[in-house]
């Protein structure tokens, strides 16, 4: 048998999400689906630094890309943004949300009693299909879907992703939720 065609496991792991970023001003609720390896190990969402997350929120509201964690925390609560994961929990293989099994959600609805969220937005389909799936009959607001900003969707450029972003920056400007948007 030759090593290409020999059979293997990929192993997958209990993995859990961070503490969410929010304080009480916040309008807007961003939600990834759960941390990368790699952003477990800098302790951030979005901590690949081949994730354009942090370039597309730094162009949005015309600011420097942050690049220590308060730099990031303090970009989103500046911006009335707060920031977590649908999953609480999940097994998963690496960062292929294709590979998520036994997921947890995170009780997103304990968020949204904390500040005047009026906008939820996932970033990307796995995590709005699981916020749909799992916590949207108990929060009461639908999401809106955002393109992932994650290396694997090469196919949309930063200007793009800024540009599919603008929504973000009108709901975080606005007290109530954005009307004529397409939600997920």
């Amino acid at each position: 048998m030759s090593n290409f065609t020999k059979p293997y496991k990929m192993e997958s792991r209990l993995v859990q999400s961070f503490d969410p970023i929010i304080d009480a001003q916040c309008r807007v609720l961003i939600l990834g689906t759960i941390p990368s390896p790699k952003s477990r190990e800098v302790h951030m969402n979005y901590g690949n630094p081949r994730n354009r997350f942090w370039p597309v929120m730094a162009r949005l509201f015309d600011e420097p890309i942050p690049t220590s964690n308060d730099e990031k925390i303090t970009l989103m609560l500046r911006h009335h943004i707060a920031l977590w994961d649908v999953l609480k929990s999940c097994d998963i293989v690496g960062a292929r949300d294709a590979s998520i099994a036994n997921p947890v959600p995170n009780d997103i609805s304990r968020v949204l009693s904390m500040a005047p969220i009026h906008t939820v937005f996932c970033t990307g389909s796995t995590a709005a299909r699981l916020y749909k799936k799992l916590c949207e009959s108990s929060c009461g607001l639908s999401a809106i879907t955002l393109p992932s900003t994650s290396p694997a969707n090469a196919r949309w450029s930063l200007d793009e992703l800024v540009k599919a972003y603008k929504p973000v920056k009108q709901a975080a400007l606005s007290t109530s939720a954005l009307v004529g948007v397409h939600r997920g």
